[in-house]
């Protein structure tokens, strides 16, 4: 285990030149990783520093290996390295990656940057601190609940109409609900689910589904999951890709963030509500419970 440095935030500093800002679902995570790839692959991790906090500190484990793959599950990214061990970031709330010549370490919101072996830096910011590093053996994800029990990927052959509905029935909570759980299928979170449930026509507070209507959920899932994906992610405050662009999705959405708005389908006005804490979107009369 590499010992934290004590230095980590000593004046050094230099303008980013790469920065991401990310919404944390599926869609924004992967075309991240995506752009990670191709400039961290086949680096070796010289240095590093982190806040001391338990949720960041962590990242210093991960000095001496190279990285040989940017990976994703669910909504974590996962950088396999070639000592057997995986350096895990989840990116919480408010967190972005970036990668530059050098990082400002006195930066309030900076939780940790690794060095890499050409020099660049690979920095973690996260504002409100909800964010969180790991390193751990490969595949090992006992420790980190939310990855091990998460379900299968949505674009992947595991996710079907069956495997679904079987998840949806061993719950009674709301739909919604469930689906941010991350159990019946992994990456989905709030806008995402909205944009789903909309295309099924079910209505977010429903706590049972048909096997016919869950077959049409998954499809709508992944039918919101591609349109993020193809879009480059959606852009509602600060996430930008990892040239600074924005993403385009959020041109795209047909529900998430419109009440007030007339339902594309149906004209009538979208709603909002509060289901277990979350904002929620839906048509009353498209999504009839």
């Amino acid at each position: 285990m590499t010992p934290l440095r004590r230095d980590w935030l000593s004046p050094v500093c230099a303008p980013s030149t790469v920065t991401v800002r990310p919404v944390p679902e599926l869609p924004e995570v992967e075309t991240i990783r995506a752009q990670l790839d191709p400039r961290l692959c086949g680096r070796a991790i010289t240095d590093a520093a982190a806040h001391p906090s338990a949720k960041f500190a962590p990242a210093t484990d991960a000095v001496g290996g190279a990285i040989t793959d940017v990976g994703r599950r669910g909504k974590y990214l996962i950088l396999a390295l070639d000592d057997g061990c995986e350096l895990i970031v989840h990116l919480g709330m408010t967190g972005r990656l970036s990668i530059s010549p050098e990082v400002d370490r006195n930066h309030p919101h900076l939780r940790a940057w690794w060095r890499l072996d050409d020099g660049d830096v690979l920095a973690f910011h996260d504002v409100r601190r909800f964010g969180r590093i790991h390193v751990v053996e490969a595949g090992r994800y006992q420790t980190i609940a939310t990855l091990h029990r998460l379900g299968p990927e949505p674009l992947s052959d595991q996710f079907t109409g069956e495997s679904l509905w079987q998840a949806l029935r061993a719950s009674r909570r709301c739909i919604k609900t469930q689906l941010l759980s991350q159990r019946p299928v992994a990456g989905v979170g709030n806008i995402y689910a909205d944009e789903a449930l909309w295309l099924a026509q079910i209505n977010p507070a429903v706590r049972h589904l048909s096997k016919p209507r869950a077959v049409r959920l998954a499809e709508a899932i992944r039918t919101a999951l591609e349109s993020g994906l193809h879009h480059g992610g959606t852009t509602l405050r600060d996430y930008a890709s990892l040239d600074g662009s924005r993403g385009a999705n959020q041109h795209h959405l047909h529900c998430y963030g419109q009440a007030g708005e007339p339902c594309e389908r149906c004209g009538t006005e979208l709603r909002r509500k509060i289901i277990d804490a979350r904002g929620t979107t839906w048509c009353p009369i498209c999504q009839r419970r």
